[in-house]
């Protein structure tokens, strides 16, 4: 479900939809408009945004209601997850069913995802006052937090279900290395989504005929200013695609490094998820690929999806093959 949620984040960027619904309730915020006055009522809200008066002032409630549907089942789907994974996790807590082991795991999975929750509705409130659309860096702090909420659940399997290292040596090193640059790229990620940095340079190899734009070429261009404003100058898009697609470059290397070094060398649950590493490695790079050349015309939604989950599956793989390596006995406490 936490996957889905992502996914679910990412087609409501991808198709604007993220800024139609104004408010955030809680309770009543679960039941989407009935009847035509409710529509009108909510339509009328998102008709006071900037979004609508710079890009969607030519919206029908047809079109309104296309927008709506992903960001309300965005939202419904976080309330379902709070429900499915709360009222369990309490109950089992109270009975003792589970111990304190598991409990405190858990708990940090629980804070992660408060946070997110809480991030997202910052990253909303950025594009509900003068600009058309979400802060880029907020939405990239947004997406990350949903990151470490993922890594910290996958984590607590790992631990409960005892992953790690059954020799002597310490195998890990190498994979926390290619963890900290995956993270950087998942950074990189979300920084092109809210950038859509895509649609400056939709070629490959080079970018628009260049292995290094120009605008990064020019010393006076590398200022705080156009880092932040980056709706109004390409500096920031032309310098998060290449830094993206060189670090997409180098971790493509060392996972296949990786993978033919030591596949022949780990034992069976290690060797089990290096396999998906390798191979998840290399669709990524394939749907990346794809998703930029198709984005001459907009960014393709179906391409941008798939290439999202995979690397969101490469993600969890990778941090399941370092805990797998792990030397440190685990102790329950």
């Amino acid at each position: 479900m936490l996957i889905g949620q992502v996914i679910l984040g990412g087609i409501s960027r991808l198709t604007g939809s993220g800024l139609s619904i104004t408010k955030w309730d809680v309770i009543t915020g679960t039941i989407p408009p009935i009847g035509k006055q409710q529509w009108n009522e909510v339509f009328e809200l998102y008709k006071q945004t900037p979004q609508f008066h710079k890009i969607n002032s030519e919206f029908t409630l047809k079109n309104f209601k296309a927008i709506y549907f992903w960001e309300f089942a965005h939202r419904l789907w976080v309330r379902i997850l709070g429900i499915i994974f709360l009222i369990p996790f309490i109950i089992f807590a109270i009975k003792k069913t589970i111990d304190w082991y598991l409990i405190k795991r858990l708990l940090i999975v629980v804070v992660l995802a408060a946070l997110t929750a809480s991030a997202g509705w910052i990253t909303v409130m950025s594009g509900l006052v003068d600009l058309p659309w979400v802060n880029a860096y907020k939405l990239t702090l947004h997406f990350i937090l949903a990151i470490l909420t993922i890594g910290a659940l996958v984590k607590t399997i790992a631990d409960v279900y005892y992953f790690e290292n059954k020799s002597n040596e310490d195998q890990s090193t190498f994979t926390l290395f290619l963890l900290i640059i995956t993270f950087i790229q998942l950074i990189l990620a979300g920084l092109m989504s809210g950038m859509k940095a895509a649609l400056y340079y939709p070629t490959w190899p080079s970018m628009n005929g260049k292995i290094i734009p120009d605008v990064l070429k020019d010393n006076l261009n590398w200022t705080l200013h156009n880092l932040t404003n980056y709706d109004s100058y390409d500096f920031a898009p032309a310098l998060i695609q290449f830094s993206h697609r060189l670090i997409a470059y180098t971790i493509l290397a060392l996972t296949m490094f990786y993978y033919f070094y030591k596949r022949n060398n780990s034992y069976t649950r290690a060797i089990k998820w290096l396999t998906y590493t390798y191979t998840l490695v290399l669709f990524q790079i394939f749907l990346g690929i794809l998703t930029l050349i198709k984005s001459k015309t907009g960014i393709p939604i179906l391409y941008a999806v798939l290439h999202q989950l995979t690397g969101l599956l490469f993600f969890i793989s990778l941090l399941f093959l370092h805990l797998s390596l792990r030397k440190k006995k685990i102790k329950q406490a």
